[in-house]
């Protein structure tokens, strides 16, 4: 009887998996449906947008087609021209988008962590590390070029927040350089546009080995805010830690 009982439920926990499994899909926009989110989302921030990377495209497929005709290989620059000519109006898109995409987070809390957290390359980011009740946050970058501490919230509060967060990571960084980024369009704060670059630009100062040893030593690290050891008193409460964007604490 048991065994036919686990029999009776394998099929049950199987189908049940897939339905989690079809749910997952169907949350899951495709590709098709992305590039038109993208695209309307372009077109209403900036409506010249499309139309340009249409006429340029146009063009490049024009003037292969003209080459092709003073040279006698029509098909042959066809054929190059039109992945050629798709591939420049969608650069061209790709470039507008983003440039949407950095206008309509400039300012916004978090914008900075939607920032790092989509670099491509061999970036350990961590969220969050250090921050306060204000909403002031610190988020640590770790790469070839060492420890980047990221700062973002008001710039009074976040600079005694940075300063914190390098005398913590110190202990454990040792030979590794620690820089420090604001967020925000002041005079010594980067802005949302320029945050990628700023990171991507920092010197090269360690292999791969040690950036794999940085990131062992700063996992060992304790959290910068902690719970107070031992048995609550009565009507006490939790303290809170920092809101983080998205709904994390």
């Amino acid at each position: 009887m048991a065994k036919s009982k686990d029999t009776e439920k394998a099929p049950a926990g199987k189908s049940a998996g897939k339905n989690a499994d079809s749910g997952a899909a169907e949350k899951r926009p495709g590709r098709l449906k992305q590039i038109r989110m993208v695209a309307g989302l372009v077109h209403k921030q900036s409506p010249w947008s499309i139309p340009i990377a249409v006429v340029i495209a146009i063009v490049v497929l024009g003037l292969a087609i003209l080459g092709g005709i003073l040279t006698g290989a029509v098909w042959y620059w066809v054929i190059l021209g039109i992945p050629t000519a798709f591939l420049s109006g969608f650069i061209f898109f790709t470039r507008r988008a983003q440039t949407v995409q950095y206008k309509m987070l400039e300012g916004q809390l978090g914008a900075g962590m939607a920032i790092l957290e989509n670099m491509r390359g061999n970036w350990v980011f961590t969220p969050g590390v250090n921050g306060n009740r204000e909403m002031d946050v610190v988020h640590r970058v770790v790469g070839r070029p060492g420890i980047i501490l990221v700062g973002e919230g008001n710039p009074n509060r976040v600079k005694g927040l940075i300063a914190k967060e390098k005398k913590r990571v110190a202990r454990v960084a040792y030979s590794a350089p620690i820089y420090d980024l604001r967020v925000g369009s002041g005079d010594e704060e980067v802005s949302i546009s320029q945050l990628r670059k700023r990171v991507m630009k920092l010197p090269r100062n360690l292999n791969k080995a040690q950036v794999a040893e940085l990131n062992y030593r700063l996992k060992a690290l304790p959290p910068a805010m902690q719970l107070p050891k031992g048995p609550m008193p009565k009507g006490a409460k939790m303290p809170k830690g920092p809101k983080m964007p998205g709904g994390q604490s």
